[in-house]
């Protein structure tokens, strides 16, 4: 009995079996967060390139992208004539109108850049994250910049200067470059003045379509995008201006055809009068009919082409007729095409003279 008791009680005394500590979690964990720290570092310097979002973008990317190298390649010629004059006394006549040159070239370049504001697209990749604090109302803003710049400075700045260089092809003296830049801003002026009310000052009882310049799209994953349009009155506002603008041009070009007996000039003058005649209403008449469509629809962006495709021909020919093919036949022809004296004036020679001289 004694050893009965002993061995209850040995048991009862007896310490609970001792527990082994908690075995330490194996350090791979930490050491992936390390590894990956680095990698999430890396991410951040190189960011993805960024694509365009449509179709459209693409080729309005293209279109622009080929206005600009246009445009630079005239510069380059307007350059390499202006440092060629200093030395060869011969083409200082023909380089007389070098700032009227560059003018044209500058409108054309800025336009294509201004063109850039309408894409989403650039806004998202290139915008926002330089400018954080870009909200819709600021996006939208942009848009209204763009119609005023586009419709009221750079594309009526383009055409009366290359009006300009069409009249001066049969004045008898070279006029002096302060007389362009004031004929560009006395026709400009007004145009501009006008996109600048109704765009940003227009009454609250025009329709909607008159003054709306942008409209907030939200896609089936609930992403908002500013959407840039063209307000009717602006359209409007162009349009007399083109209507106006059209019949001049016609006029001078008729003028200037009527002087000139030299078939290659002759052909030349056609092109550019077929190049401004006939995409200038085109992108009118679309512009004006883009209001029927929602901005986001199939139907709006193909308008919206073939507005900046009317736009790049009207430019691109501009560009090469007056500014890279006449300073190419000064060059080759070494100066001879640019000498007249004034008694020359009433003859056709010179008048054929005199529209290389300005850039035909």
């Amino acid at each position: 009995m004694r050893k009965l008791i002993f061995t209850v009680n040995t048991n009862l005394s007896s310490p609970p079996p001792r527990r082994l500590p908690p075995r330490s979690l194996p350090r791979t964990h930490s050491l992936q967060q390390k590894t990956i720290v680095p990698h999430r570092r890396a991410m951040i310097l190189i960011p993805p390139i960024a694509c365009p979002d449509s179709f459209f973008d693409i080729i309005t990317l293209s279109l622009i992208a080929a206005v600009l190298l246009l445009s630079l390649l005239s510069l380059s010629f307007i350059l390499h004539l202006r440092f060629k004059s200093r030395t060869s006394h011969h083409l200082q006549n023909f380089n007389s109108l070098w700032t009227v040159r560059f003018l044209l070239v500058s409108f054309t370049s800025l336009w294509a850049l201004n063109e850039l504001l309408r894409l989403p697209f650039f806004r998202h990749k290139y915008l926002i994250p330089l400018f954080t604090s870009l909200t819709f109302s600021h996006q939208a803003d942009l848009c209204k910049i763009n119609v005023v710049l586009s419709l009221g400075v750079f594309q009526p700045g383009f055409l009366v200067t290359l009006l300009f260089l069409v009249n001066v092809s049969i004045k008898k003296r070279n006029p002096r470059d302060v007389w362009a830049i004031v004929f560009v801003l006395t026709v400009c002026l007004p145009v501009l003045f006008l996109q600048i009310f109704f765009v940003f000052f227009s009454p609250e009882s025009l329709p909607e379509v008159f003054r709306q310049s942008s409209v907030l799209f939200k896609d089936s994953f609930g992403n908002e995008t500013v959407l840039c349009t063209y307000p009717l009155m602006s359209t409007i506002v162009f349009g007399a201006f083109g209507i106006a603008y059209s019949v001049g041009f016609l006029l001078s070009c008729w003028r200037v055809v009527s002087l000139v007996i030299n078939k290659g000039l002759t052909v030349r003058i056609y092109a550019l009068a077929i190049a401004v005649l006939i995409p200038l209403p085109i992108q009118i008449a679309l512009m004006g009919i883009s209001v029927l469509w929602r901005p986001d629809a199939a139907a709006y962006g193909g308008v919206t082409l073939v507005v900046l495709f009317s736009v790049f021909l009207c430019t691109a020919a501009g560009e090469v007729l007056l500014v890279i093919k006449p300073i190419a036949d000064a060059l080759n022809a070494g100066g001879d095409c640019c000498r007249w004296t004034p008694g020359e004036i009433a003859s056709p020679e010179f008048a054929e003279k005199r529209l290389v001289n300005a850039g035909e």
